[in-house]
């Protein structure tokens, strides 16, 4: 492969899958990195992966983030000069019963990218943060510039270092870096462990769905298309040096700019799916918060994004994809 590859992590995961799926389509070449972990089915990763080979420009390297000396020879064969690091440990409520896996993948496994990055001249990282990285704030809605110092989970707590280390190696080493809060993301091959894809297999079954708080949640459901959309802009738009020797680092909000209530969406997918959901009221969940919505002007100013997809048509879209991919 050229040395104009794009290495993209966590390509057969949900938003790594669509990100290298564009980036192909686009006709770049590029080089998928997973370990395929037993974190949700892998099966359904195994799906998407097979969609992606199906493209000569795709090249997929199993590893895993934590493993320093592969992660450096994968850097050092190809030197990478663009990075979308999408790989992750995900999910809040996972973080309490099993912080190690956290430590493991967002801390250690992003150090080795960042480590990579730097030593091969990589010119431009783009790396996944998270909404939850603003806690607890009731201020809406959610600016990059609020205050992120307050976690309420570990998760949001490793996500919150990796935009700080992302910072230092850009301030110490003038790497170009990119920071991509992701806000709540759905859509079709999306993950299991998600409220929108949960409650649509639990109407399915027949089993009752979870409402934590009450069903007094909101949250800025942002359709994938409009995500990739979104990252594929910005990869060409290299950051530069900011202020008086400040370094090349920029964070944006990857989001709807409009939260929706969580009734409304099981609403939504009761109509999509002719079956009404048996709902089982619960409190707030430990790492949780009540409502995200996302400031997106600074991503409308530099690149023209603008959400697209409204709820109603991106859950028509998720459930046509369940039905078929699940043949209901």
């Amino acid at each position: 492969m050229s040395d104009r590859t794009i290495l993209v992590t966590g390509a057969a995961g949900f938003i790594g899958f669509h990100v290298a799926r564009t980036l192909l389509a686009e006709g770049r070449r590029v080089v998928g990195l997973d370990n395929l972990n037993t974190y949700y089915d892998p099966s359904l990763k195994e799906a998407r992966l097979a969609v992606l080979r199906a493209n000569k420009g795709f090249e997929f390297l199993k590893a895993d983030l934590a493993d320093r000396a592969t992660i450096a020879a994968s850097f050092a064969r190809h030197r990478f000069p663009t990075v979308i690091h999408l790989a992750a440990q995900a999910g809040v409520r996972h973080s309490i019963d099993q912080p190690s896996a956290y430590a493991d993948a967002n801390l250690e496994g992003f150090l080795n990218i960042l480590e990579g990055c730097r030593r091969n001249d990589c010119a431009h990282l783009l790396y996944a943060s998270s909404s939850s990285v603003y806690g607890a704030n009731t201020k809406l809605p959610f600016a990059v510039g609020d205050r992120t110092d307050h976690p309420v989970s570990l998760y949001a707590a490793t996500k919150k270092a990796n935009e700080l280390m992302a910072y230092s190696y850009s301030h110490l080493y003038r790497l170009p870096v990119t920071g991509l809060r992701f806000f709540t993301i759905y859509g079709p091959w999306g993950r299991p462990d998600m409220a929108i894809f949960g409650f649509t297999k639990a109407i399915v079954e027949g089993r009752p769905i979870k409402l934590f708080n009450h069903g007094n949640m909101r949250r800025d459901f942002t359709y994938v298309d409009d995500v990739t959309r979104a990252i594929s802009r910005l990869v060409d738009q290299i950051p530069q040096a900011g202020g008086p020797g400040g370094p090349p680092a920029r964070i944006y909000n990857i989001g709807n700019n409009h939260p929706e209530e969580l009734s409304r969406v099981v609403a939504l997918l009761e109509k999509e799916l002719g079956r009404t959901a048996v709902k089982e009221m619960l409190p707030m969940q430990p790492g949780d918060v009540p409502e995200t919505f996302a400031d997106v002007d600074d991503l409308m100013r530099d690149t023209g994004f603008r959400p697209q997809t409204p709820i109603e048509e991106g859950i028509q879209r998720f459930v046509a994809w369940y039905r078929d991919h699940y043949g209901i």
